[in-house]
């Protein structure tokens, strides 16, 4: 997307007072609460960090970001641009152990990348970007949409990753947007969709697979979990299930859509044990709330953190 409008007022961050005000909110607040990383757990995460090394963030902004990718294992993230710049000083920041791996860019100058433990999680030999044979493309079709599959947008990127015994590949996802008042956008979008979930499908059912535990995460521009949407009905249409979210803290700050998704296979559902959506634009820089409108709160928000959510999952790793 383009880059957000940089607010034109000036804030001093407090940053001992920001991270203060989310540790205390992730660990205290109802619903809310994200689990500690534990030897027998994986703590997945996906992020969408808006036009991430595009926008003017401050040193203090990229602090915000380190400490809540610091609660997660492991974490997706999207719209790293081609300026890594900012990805990297935010890795440096979560101390050694922690390390990265990234795609080239493709779409909108966009970098897929993942940022784990290297303490608790390996990397394993299967890298790549998701390639579909241009033979293949006759197969990703869907009723009532004429258009052709040609390719993604943004190529998805595959790691596979190793905790303990538990082995498992994750495709990193950011779909095809377009424009929502156009049907030929939203049918490239479900395209899209659906070749995602045939790969987890085909990948999960292969015994040439690397690892038959594939999860495909990331921003999915998803309207709605409804079988009425037309994204959702395309990338379920092969088996994907996604979490069921009892509150409606959605994904992106608005509240109003779930762009954001961790989709699994039937098989790995009894290994989750919790999921959720981190608000954090529920008590970060309550100063600017508190004393200006709700309007110029966002636009600082989505400048200078993001105007998407982290979603995370807590999964069982000793079946």
């Amino acid at each position: 997307m383009p880059s957000f409008p940089k607010p034109k007022f000036a804030h001093t961050v407090d940053l001992a007072k920001e991270i203060k005000a989310l540790r205390d909110y992730k660990d205290k607040a109802p619903g809310i609460q994200i689990p500690v990383s534990k030897p027998n757990n994986l703590l997945l995460a996906t992020w969408n960090i808006a036009n991430f090394g595009e926008q003017d963030r401050q040193k203090e902004h990229l602090e915000i970001v380190a400490e809540i990718i610091s609660w997660f294992d492991l974490i997706a993230i999207q719209e790293t641009k081609e300026n890594s710049g900012h990805f990297q000083m935010v890795v440096s920041l979560l101390g050694k152990s922690y390390k990265f791996i990234f795609s080239d860019t493709a779409g909108n100058n966009e970098r897929m990348a993942f940022i784990y433990d290297s303490n608790k999680i390996a990397v394993r030999e299967e890298v790549a970007e998701l390639a579909i044979p241009p033979s293949d493309y006759k197969d990703i079709k869907l009723p009532g949409v004429a258009d052709k599959f040609e390719g993604f947008d943004r190529s998805p990127y595959l790691v596979s990753f190793k905790v303990q015994n538990f082995e498992f590949a994750l495709l990193n996802v950011h779909l095809y947007f377009g424009d929502d008042s156009e049907q030929a956008s939203i049918n490239r979008r479900c395209l899209e969709a659906y070749c995602v979930g045939r790969w987890a499908d085909l990948r999960s059912k292969s015994k040439h697979s690397f690892t038959n535990n594939v999860f495909a995460l990331g921003d999915f521009n998803l309207p709605m979990l409804d079988e009425k949407d037309q994204v959702y009905k395309a990338l379920r249409s092969r088996g994907l299930q996604l979490p069921e979210h009892s509150s409606k803290i959605y994904s992106n700050i608005n509240n109003d859509k779930a762009y954001d998704q961790i989709a699994f296979l039937p098989g790995m559902k009894s290994n989750i044990i919790s999921h959720g959506v981190f608000p954090f634009d529920n008590v970060a820089f309550a100063e600017i709330y508190n004393n200006k409108s709700a309007a110029l709160f966002r636009s600082y928000i989505r400048y200078y953190l993001s105007d998407h959510r982290p979603m995370w999952m807590e999964l069982n790793i000793s079946h």
